[in-house]
């Protein structure tokens, strides 16, 4: 039986002693594993694995010794308590073992937590679980993490009230990160915050989040929107010296001029166009686009997107002109427009 992602939440924190097992699969590794540990650390507990009411083995194990899982989930241990029996990696090489263990399991015996990879509707294995009445099924994508996950996480890393601006930043930010890098982001700013008692701010969640190479090209797109001619040539030296090729500053402008164009156009203005923008925007930047936006009209912002393709492309062809020259100049150009009335 399939659990739906409400449903599955309520699982992993309070399981039903009537379940014989749960198969967790998904393409995601990491988000795989962290609801197979939050139910076997439901299960069994802190002491669990030192009690012996916790049994691993791998999937393969099952090919070579179809009845290794019957056996597991019927042992006892000396120590009172539920069990379980966790199997990674299975597949359908495991059907043999597993079907036996659905068909002998009764009430006592150690609930099975099986993890798997991604796998398709007519894997053996899916079947399997689906169609048994009193398994369970969880199935992990690769959607980001919502918002009442990531009050979850937070709450997990001990982090119980987070301002409404804050919390909208981090969804925000787990819409960018993979899993795991997000993960890992939420326990740095929890380390941070845990040491002092104000509330997380926007900008500390800007200054704790992973720097991306093009995070480095901000600097000369503000600089750009914000018509600072005279930052411009010391910013992109900068970026030179770094190895950020031309090219690479001109797609980022287009791509920054293609969000002002968005929010300068939306019928509801930028303030509620902001919301919807992909890729998102957080924090401080997203203070920044929105004071460019009012900064820029409409015929502006297409006029530079026009320039900016024409540069693209000759920077792209096979011109003998120096490429920094080229962008210095189109970038002056636009600059000088952020400073039109």
């Amino acid at each position: 039986m399939k659990l739906s992602p409400r449903d599955a939440e309520g699982f992993l924190a309070r399981p039903d002693p009537r379940v014989p097992a749960l198969l967790i699969y998904g393409a995601d590794a990491m988000r795989v594993s962290e609801k197979r540990a939050k139910l076997v650390a439901t299960i069994v507990g802190p002491k669990g694995d030192a009690e012996m009411r916790l049994t691993r083995m791998p999937g393969s194990d099952l090919r070579k010794d179809p009845s290794a899982a019957v056996d597991a989930a019927k042992a006892q241990s000396f120590f009172p308590g539920a069990r379980a029996v966790v199997i990674d990696e299975a597949n359908d090489h495991a059907v043999t073992g597993l079907k036996a263990v659905l068909d002998d399991w009764a009430e006592g015996d150690a609930m099975l937590v099986i993890t798997a990879g991604q796998l398709t509707p007519g894997s053996k294995l899916r079947k399997l679980f689906e169609g048994d009445k009193r398994a369970r099924v969880l199935a992990i994508y690769d959607d980001p993490p919502g918002r009442a996950e990531i009050e979850g996480m937070l709450r997990a890393e001990g982090l119980e009230s987070v301002p409404q601006d804050a919390l909208r930043d981090l969804v925000a930010l787990g819409q960018l990160l993979e899993p795991g890098d997000f993960r890992q982001t939420l326990t740095r700013i929890a380390l941070y915050k845990l040491s002092d008692n104000e509330p997380l701010t926007t900008a500390e969640i800007a200054m704790l989040a992973p720097q991306s190479n093009e995070a480095e090209i901000d600097d000369i797109l503000d600089a750009l929107a914000e018509g600072r001619i005279a930052d411009l040539a010391p910013i992109l030296s900068r970026l030179a010296a770094q190895g950020v090729q031309p090219v690479a500053v001109c797609i980022g402008a287009a791509r920054h001029f293609r969000m002002l164009h968005a929010l300068v156009s939306a019928p509801g203005g930028p303030s509620q166009a902001i919301q919807s923008l992909r890729p998102p925007v957080f924090g401080p930047r997203r203070d920044k686009l929105l004071r460019q936006a009012q900064n820029w009209s409409l015929s502006r912002v297409e006029e530079a997107l026009r320039d900016l393709t024409a540069t693209d492309l000759m920077l792209r062809s096979s011109t003998r002109a120096p490429t920094r020259a080229l962008a210095e100049r189109a970038l002056i150009r636009l600059a000088r427009m952020a400073g039109r009335r």
